[in-house]
């Protein structure tokens, strides 16, 4: 179980929340995945964030699997995942992070989001707050991850 925000390039004529609902609606389970196969841009796209992730927010690892490319942030804050398949990406954060633990992973999964959107033009949804990244209440999100987080230590421990 992750905290999970998505990214996705919004359909014409849709809202990102139903781009995203289209996504969903669209796929099969069973089908083969399909291997990566980057762009140009979306080979520079990445690059950039790369760069921009380590710059801004601190050193992170990343790996180029067949499917997407992957990268982490273990740091101060926290452990965050970021993969990128060029049309579409997804930062997930364990629920690992109760009470004033969540805001500092929180902040940063924003931070590099941020860095997402700007580098690949795809809009960022955290599904949690149901809300785009661009208008995210960062300190709400923390809220969710908490007490999710709460919740797992809870009841799955």
């Amino acid at each position: 179980m992750t905290y999970d925000i998505i990214f996705a390039r919004r359909r014409p004529g849709l809202t990102l929340l139903e781009t995203l609902e289209d996504r969903a609606a669209e796929h099969d389970p069973d089908a083969e995945p399909v291997p990566l196969l980057l762009t140009t841009a979306q080979r520079a796209a990445w690059e950039l964030i790369l760069r921009r992730v380590t710059a801004e927010v601190g050193p992170v690892t990343s790996q180029e699997y067949l499917y997407s490319l992957t990268l982490w942030r273990d740091g101060p804050a926290g452990h965050l995942q970021l993969d990128y398949a060029g049309d579409s990406a997804d930062i997930e954060i364990p629920y690992r992070y109760p009470g004033k633990a969540a805001l500092p992973i929180i902040a940063e999964a924003y931070r590099v989001a941020g860095i997402v959107e700007e580098a690949t033009g795809l809009e960022g949804f955290d599904g949690q707050t149901e809300q785009p990244i661009a208008v995210g209440d960062i300190e709400a999100a923390a809220a969710k991850l908490a007490g999710f987080a709460r919740w797992a230590q809870d009841n799955l421990t």
